[in-house]
């Protein structure tokens, strides 16, 4: 709130600065907190966790000349103020906007560090524990510090452990446990076959001890903006809105990867031509490496990378089979990899050998963002919901790349591909272009 009167307050003096007028100093900061009040922008479920604090600022902002229409209409009838007070709209929306991402990363980084986390209890079906714990591991910093697990079927507690979470018992022990450790927050798995008397019951209990109650969904990879409550006779139903993967709403993506990709290549095209000299006076053969790829809906193309490996690397694949790290999926990745050159290693583990697919990407075979790109013969092996991963163009980087690229398991990069296909958005693709830089970084899972 604090932050929200100072940010209407710099507002305010860039329109003194502007017209001359003080009067709208003494009325935006009380203006603009209300407005926050009344678009919910301080409630908890908002306060650094997703989007929906942006919007409702935004929405804040939008309302905020329809505020001192009113007023002027009502109470104070000086036209010099509403004016003020409309063009206060735009910099005291981008401020405070501005303002709270600062708190935000303020917060997370409080959160990496386990502070102001709220110790979580999750109860539920083992494999729905696991599921959830899955997501929740790799979403970075966030509010919910898993304290413990509690079953609905303890037999399977092995599954929780081998997680390193700790097992605390099944539906009689929730009560103790939330005394026993503080617990601010109870998260519930729906359970098969459970009485919904005792999901009720739960939540009356965690009501009574202050303890925020939260039901999970069954389906956990799904984007909230693609959530909505839809009330049919007193029954709230959430509804999960489709995917929208047409042509026009993806169309800016189109246009903005290629734009971007055109000016890198411009940007860096000089030192791509040094990478691809120091390739070819390395070892022989092309400084690039040509090889066959699927894109959207099953095309193939030709997918340009810097050579990392020998020439014969393809003919010694069998014969590295035996050291394959992704043995559980259809990936092919081996740690030390001998076909790698000295060159190679290095590109590999600073990503500079994927710069040729900004060549893809101006073609209109990639995207910036989106699954790694498929060979057919993994493509040939896929089952009918991974297919779905070629609903949308590959990319240079996506969720799989930020997430760990090859030290994640097959089904969790599976998982986390179909994720970003279902819930795609311009502003996941921001935010993945955003995460990619600390990954190149730290190089995790790049061999």
């Amino acid at each position: 709130m604090v932050a929200d009167g100072l940010a209407a307050a710099a507002a305010a003096f860039l329109i003194h600065a502007a017209y001359g007028r003080w009067a709208v100093a003494l009325v935006l900061p009380p203006t603009w907190i209300v407005a926050m009040f009344a678009h919910r922008t301080y409630d908890r479920s908002a306060l650094g966790l997703g989007t929906e604090e942006y919007r409702r600022v935004l929405r804040g902002a939008v309302a905020l000349p329809a505020m001192s229409a009113f007023a002027y209409w009502l109470f104070t009838h000086d036209s010099a103020l509403l004016h003020d007070m409309i063009m206060a709209a735009v910099p005291v929306a981008v401020i405070a906007v501005v303002v709270r991402y600062t708190l935000r990363r303020r917060l997370h980084r409080r959160w990496a560090r386990d502070r102001d986390r709220s110790a979580t209890l999750l109860f539920g079906p083992s494999q729905g524990i696991v599921e959830l714990a899955a997501v929740l591991r790799r979403g970075g910093a966030q509010e919910l510090q898993v304290a413990g697990v509690c079953l609905s079927d303890p037999e399977n507690a092995a599954a929780i452990r081998k997680l390193g979470l700790p097992f605390l018992g099944g539906i009689g022990d929730i009560d103790d446990v939330v005394r026993a450790l503080g617990i601010n927050t109870l998260v519930v798995l729906p359970v098969p076959g459970a009485d919904v008397s005792v999901l009720r019951r739960m939540s009356w209990a965690a009501a009574a001890q202050g303890v925020d109650f939260l039901l999970a969904p069954v389906l956990t990879d799904v984007a909230t903006s693609r959530l909505a409550v839809r009330p049919t006779n007193g029954v709230p139903l959430v509804r999960i809105a489709a995917p929208d993967l047409s042509r026009f709403s993806r169309l800016p993506k189109e246009v903005l990867d290629r734009f971007l990709a055109g000016a890198l290549l411009l940007f860096l095209a000089l030192p791509m031509l040094l990478i691809a000299l120091v390739v070819r006076l390395d070892s022989p053969g092309p400084a690039l490496f040509r090889q066959q790829r699927v894109g959207r809906y099953g095309d193939q193309f030709t997918m340009l990378k810097f050579r990392t490996m020998r020439p014969d690397s393809e003919a010694l694949r069998a014969q590295l089979q035996h050291l394959n790290e992704n043995s559980d999926g259809l990936l092919f990745k081996v740690k030390q990899d001998p076909r790698i050159t000295r060159v190679g290693s290095f590109l590999r583990r600073s990503s500079l050998d994927e710069l040729p697919q900004l060549i893809n990407v101006v073609k209109g075979h990639m995207s910036l963002v989106g699954p790694r790109p498929s060979l057919p013969e993994e493509v040939e092996e896929y089952a009918p919901d991974v297919k779905r991963r070629l609903l949308v163009k590959p990319g240079l980087t996506g969720l799989w790349q930020v997430s760990g690229r090859s030290d994640l398991p097959w089904e969790e990069a599976v998982r986390l591909d179909l994720g970003y296909v279902d819930n795609w958005s311009t502003g996941l693709d921001l935010s993945i272009l955003a995460r990619t830089g600390s990954a190149v970084v730290r190089g995790t899972g790049a061999y």
